[in-house]
């Protein structure tokens, strides 16, 4: 079974990364995981709760892990297109234009608040996140690789907010929603923040070149077709679902394939099981289904009629 196992290298870079989440964010283990899995998976993660629970911080580390370069753009409702893409700027020495990328050309691009920002301005995301480029007055331009977008938003205050178009949501590889810590956790941080903050700490331990080879190695864990259609057959069970009005799309379902194959890399596997498709299904596609007016004014929540429709189709043997 020695074929069935990883390679150390480059997985040895993964305990690094998460030893250093750590340092800033205490007892969310399962949280940290989720984040190295849309690491492996090269999957934009959405961090989505109420404020003061650590969503920009946790962000910030992750970034300050990586050697790549990192933007961070706090978004507000005069935000334009131009503030996030870059445009050319005039020289008046010479009548010549020279572009000005924005802050979309990093490797980490942590997007805070990212509701607060007009739809035209988070329009201007969409052809960045889903196809790693971004046109800008005519001219394609490709963006750094590895391209990874963190964004946070508080889904509680509506006030100088617009929500997520769909079109957007669906290109956040997984939503992932911090939670309050627990008490003792809570007293530890009060502490580990008494004379400084522990982001401060946070090394860089992953080069450009060992995420992008930790990304082609998470590519090539195999998934044996029973497993693929799994996949597929729960993305199905979303979109018949009768609470549903909108189910999970194909890039659903490729980014919930993409995620188990994250999760057996991280188990240190070199194949996918349909525990790995059950343990990341609600990260990866709750976010994704909109629910019938009816059954969301009953109280129904997106991550429910995920969870009912891992309880109800077939596991594949």
């Amino acid at each position: 079974m020695a074929h069935d196992v990883m390679p150390d290298a480059p997985r040895d870079a993964i305990p690094k990364v998460r030893a250093e989440l750590r340092k800033v964010i205490l007892g969310k283990d399962a949280i940290l995981d989720r984040l190295l899995v849309a690491l492996l998976a090269d999957a934009h993660v959405l961090m989505e709760d109420v404020p003061g629970v650590g969503k920009t911080t946790l962000a910030k580390a992750l970034a300050r892990t990586f050697a790549g370069d990192f933007k961070r753009l706090q978004f507000t409702p005069d935000l334009l297109p131009t503030d996030v893409l870059g445009s050319s700027v005039y020289d008046p020495r010479d009548g010549s234009f020279t572009f000005k990328p924005g802050p979309i050309f990093a490797n980490v691009l942590l997007a805070d608040e990212i509701n607060r920002a007009s739809p035209r301005t988070q329009s201007s995301l969409l052809e960045a996140m889903s196809e790693r480029q971004a046109s800008i007055e005519g001219v394609t331009r490709p963006l750094p690789r590895p391209f990874l977008v963190l964004a946070t938003q508080n889904p509680i205050e509506l006030h100088g907010t617009y929500p997520l178009p769909e079109a957007q949501l669906d290109r956040f590889g997984l939503r992932v929603e911090l939670g309050y810590p627990a008490r003792e956790h809570e007293v530890d941080m009060l502490y580990a923040q008494a004379d400084h903050h522990p982001v401060d700490d946070v090394q860089k331990v992953l080069s450009e070149e060992a995420l992008l080879a930790l990304q082609q190695a998470t590519r090539a864990v195999r998934v044996d077709r029973k497993v693929g259609s799994y996949v597929v057959d729960l993305a199905e069970a979303t979109r018949s679902h009768p609470a549903a009005k909108m189910g999970a799309s194909p890039r659903a379902s490729l980014a919930l394939f993409r995620a188990a194959q994250a999760r057996a890399y991280l188990d240190g596997r070199a194949y996918a099981v349909p525990e790995d498709v059950k343990d990341v299904a609600v990260e990866v596609l709750a976010h994704r289904v909109v629910l019938d007016p009816k059954a969301r004014y009953g109280g129904m929540r997106k991550e429910d009629l995920v969870r009912e429709v891992l309880g109800t189709v077939a596991v594949p043997v």
